[in-house]
């Protein structure tokens, strides 16, 4: 039972390790000018790795149950004090997570910051002059003067 236990902290911790890679790779693409190409694949492949994970908690639940564990951090973290292997992988996948963890704030950040930009951007364009003198409307086309 130990050993499935201990599988599956190691598969977990593989695919937190996939998943901080490809934080890595939305970092490079929110730095990019144009990231709107690269973001999408990246996207979904974040999606598919947070279903591998909720696939691999549920897993790691059960196999702390089998083993007279409660489910979640206090079952692990009893499992870990009373097994090395499992301690051992437990400690590496904790560090993967907060390893993680920091890419993923950091990229809500630079969004954040990409955010605030354009809607400053968006306000410049925005100025309020009057209406006589508008240089083009909504659909980009100057409107014909009616004022002669």
């Amino acid at each position: 039972m130990k050993d499935a236990l201990v599988a599956t902290l190691i598969e977990e911790y593989s695919t937190v390790e996939a998943f901080a890679s490809i934080l890595a790779l939305e970092t490079k693409a929110l730095t990019a000018v144009s990231p709107l190409e690269q973001l999408p694949p990246i996207v979904e492949k974040k999606t598919e790795l947070i279903g591998v994970l909720a696939r691999l908690e549920t897993a790691r639940d059960t196999h702390l149950a089998e083993l007279g564990f409660p489910a979640g951090w206090s079952g692990i973290e009893l499992a870990a004090s009373a097994d090395e292997r499992v301690a051992t992988q437990w400690k590496l996948l904790q560090k993967a997570a907060e390893r993680a963890r920091r890419v993923n704030a950091n990229n809500g950040e630079l969004i954040r910051v990409r955010m605030e930009y354009n809607q400053r951007a968006l306000k410049a364009l925005q100025v309020s002059v009057p209406r006589k003198t508008n240089l083009y409307g909504p659909d980009g086309r100057v409107p014909a003067y009616s004022g002669l």
